[in-house]
């Protein structure tokens, strides 16, 4: 696991942008470059910089696919709140050249869910799978709509959200968690770890425990993020304050090593 330390979310944001256009621009299959993405508050800093250099012709767009992790049950798509409104309010609206016939987001008014999970799975895996998945974790671990105690071999398929995450999620929905909507479609722990690499944002105090978790703790479903020890292509950014559960000389090895990869 590498681990990149920087000094707020900004920083954060600006290290995975350019990380993952390198990445794209890099990419040198004769198949398009296939990019996992998340909603939520992490990576709206990285969407405005990849948008930045998308408009500058910095990275092009026009041979990447993209697979979103999760969706609401039950919210149309035109839905304010629902996650492919999101994606395009906030990120595929504003690039200059990505072809809408490359993104794809899970339906949550599918009449089959489970169906639609299935039939997720199988496109991704018509590309030969994701490149890289970008994600963020909630403050319990989770990754995507993978609560505590999901199966860490988990597929793509519907997900009973907890209590706590209806509460974090209600301030989008008139601060009343009963509006959340109680399930979601959702990648499996699986999907996300079967990618070539996975990179986590990871920022602010109250996620300071779930690093320690993802970090320093023991692999288990009480933290499905603990999975990406196992991968051998996990890459967490993070900021100072995420860092305050860390082991001073956890936090030590990695600003150490990271020092040396630049050297």
């Amino acid at each position: 696991m590498r681990v990149v330390i920087q000094e707020n979310y900004e920083k954060v944001s600006l290290w995975a942008a350019h990380y993952i256009a390198d990445k794209i621009n890099n990419h040198k299959e004769d198949r398009p470059f296939v990019l996992g993405l998340p909603t939520g508050s992490s990576p709206i800093g990285v969407y405005k910089e990849l948008i930045r250099m998308n408009k500058a012709g910095e990275v092009s767009f026009a041979n990447v696919v993209t697979f979103n992790m999760d969706e609401y049950i039950g919210l149309p798509k035109e839905h304010d709140q629902s996650y492919w409104y999101f994606m395009h309010d906030n990120f595929f609206n504003h690039l200059v050249d990505m072809k809408p016939e490359n993104i794809n987001i899970l339906n949550g008014m599918a009449e089959d869910p489970e169906a639609e999970c299935a039939r997720y799975e199988e496109k991704i895996a018509s590309y030969g799978g994701i490149d890289l998945f970008m994600g963020g974790i909630g403050v319990d671990g989770h990754l995507a709509f993978n609560e505590p105690y999901t199966s860490l071999t988990s597929r793509t398929g519907v997900r009973i959200l907890t209590t706590d995450t209806r509460i974090v999620n209600s301030r989008f929905f008139g601060n009343d968690p009963e509006k959340v909507p109680a399930k979601a479609v959702s990648v499996g722990i699986g999907t996300v770890t079967d990618s070539k690499e996975v990179l986590v944002l990871i920022s602010g105090h109250n996620k300071a425990r779930a690093l320690q978790a993802t970090v320093e703790g023991g692999v288990s479903q009480k933290w499905t993020c603990s999975a990406l020890q196992m991968h051998n292509g996990a890459i967490i950014v993070c900021d100072e304050p995420a860092c305050g559960e860390l082991m001073v000389d956890t936090y030590k090895y990695f600003l150490d090593i990271e020092k040396n990869e630049r050297l």
